[in-house]
């Protein structure tokens, strides 16, 4: 084979360590919480609350939490949905992204950006609001805070309110990230993965 000659990107999915918790098998209290998330606007228990469920002390503050990320933040959805990706594609979460990338998508986040996010490149084209928006989040992902210039900058864009929100989200995906990843969690009807693992070595098929 040519040193040059793509390599081919194969995987096999691993078991689920914290799969769905069939209702039956939920205690009085596991499905008190799986209550309350199903009268909300998430309908059901799903993605990471299938695992997150086996706490239900933490589920309702964590749904709580994501409710308001997710449904009232101050931050435009477009703002909401490239800070979801940057932190998913940080984490390497699969089923966050996959998640997210619709909804980006459906916000009107220009598909060249989300490629470039899945790639980890910088994308080209960017608006403003989205400028600051990654570099804000790429640098406090990276060196766990930010510079005052980059501070400044997000506080010019989004006020200290949008700001605060802007690091809730990424607070936020970063914890459903990191619980999906220990979980195993899958993509219901895939069997795929929607990255490619770091560094970018293969291609895929």
């Amino acid at each position: 084979m040519s040193a040059s000659a793509p390599l081919t990107l194969r995987h096999e999915l691993l078991p689920e360590r914290m799969p769905p918790i069939p209702e039956a098998q939920r205690s009085p209290v596991q499905q008190a919480a799986a209550d309350l998330i199903s009268a909300g606007p998430r309908g059901g228990v799903k993605g990471p609350y299938n695992a997150i469920l086996r706490s239900p002390g933490l589920t309702t503050p964590m749904q709580q939490l994501g409710a308001y990320i997710r449904f009232e933040c101050k931050l435009a959805l477009r703002i909401n949905e490239m800070a979801a990706l940057i932190t998913a594609r940080h984490w390497s979460c699969q089923f966050e992204w996959q998640a997210h990338e619709k909804h980006a998508r459906a916000e009107g986040l220009a598909g060249a950006i989300i490629a470039a996010i899945a790639e980890g490149r910088r994308p080209d084209g960017m608006a403003g609001d989205e400028v600051v928006t990654y570099d804000f989040v790429s640098e406090l992902l990276a060196r766990h805070g930010v510079c005052d210039a980059t501070y400044e900058r997000g506080i010019s864009q989004f006020g200290e309110e949008g700001l605060m929100d802007l690091m809730g989200v990424v607070g936020y995906y970063s914890a459903l990230a990191l619980i999906m990843n220990v979980a195993r969690t899958r993509i219901p009807g895939r069997e795929d993965l929607p990255l490619l693992p770091w560094p970018l070595q293969m291609a895929r098929a």
